[in-house]
C-alpha cells in the first residue's frame, strides 16, 4: 500500500470535466454499471446537488486531488468522497468513488474516517450511513475499517438487477424511520 498525499476541497463548476470524467468511468461502477453517468449534463447535475449540499450542511463529498506524484500527477483527480445529508437529512451518506489508479492504496479507508469525523463534528445526531451492494467487497470492506457495522441487509429495491442484495452500515444502530427511508 503505498501512503498517498491528497488535499481535499469544496466542489465548484471548475471541477466538472474531471467529476464527468470519474463518473461515466465504467472501471469506477463495475458493482453498479446503471449508475455510471452517460452524459456530462448528468454529471453537471451531480456536481450541482454535490455543492448546493455544501451550501445547505457546510457538508459534503469533497473533491479529492493529489498532493504529489506519487500515483498519479499533483493536482490530478483522486475521486471524490465524504459525507452529505440524505433522505430529509435524517443520516450521513458515506460515499467514496475513487479513479482506478487511486484504488488499493488505503484512500478510501483514510477518506471514510475523514467524512465520518466532520460529519460527528457538524451534526454528531445524525448517524453515518454506507449502503451498498453485497458483491462489493473492497466497499464493504471500507465501511467495516472505517468502524460501520452492518445493521440490514435486504433486497436492493429499484436495482435493474432483481438478485442484488442492498447492504446498510452505520455507525450506531438506526431508528426505525432511517431503516425505513433506505429498505423497500
Amino acid at each position: 500500500m503505498t501512503d498517498v498525499a491528497y488535499t481535499l476541497s469544496r466542489p465548484t463548476l471548475d471541477d466538472l470535466p474531471d467529476y464527468a470524467r470519474l463518473h461515466s468511468d465504467p472501471a469506477v461502477w463495475q458493482h453498479f454499471p446503471s449508475g455510471r453517468h452517460t452524459s456530462v449534463e448528468q454529471s453537471r447535475e451531480g456536481l450541482e446537488r454535490d455543492i448546493a449540499d455544501w451550501d445547505r450542511d457546510d457538508l459534503g463529498f469533497w473533491i479529492v486531488r493529489a498532493a504529489d506524484d506519487t500515483i498519479v500527477p499533483r493536482g490530478q483527480l483522486l475521486g471524490v468522497a465524504g459525507c452529505r445529508a440524505a433522505h430529509d437529512s435524517l443520516f450521513w451518506n458515506l460515499y467514496y468513488r475513487l479513479s482506478p489508479r487511486a484504488q488499493g492504496h488505503g484512500l478510501a479507508r483514510r477518506l471514510g474516517q475523514e467524512a465520518i469525523t466532520a460529519a460527528n463534528r457538524t451534526r454528531a445526531d445524525r448517524p453515518v450511513v454506507a449502503y451498498l451492494l453485497e458483491h462489493n467487497h473492497a466497499s464493504r470492506r471500507t465501511a467495516e475499517r472505517v468502524g460501520l457495522t452492518l445493521q440490514w441487509r435486504g433486497p436492493d429495491a429499484g436495482n435493474p438487477d432483481p438478485t442484488a442484495v442492498r447492504l446498510v452500515f452505520a455507525d450506531r444502530p438506526l431508528s426505525p424511520a432511517v431503516l425505513s427511508a433506505l429498505t423497500p
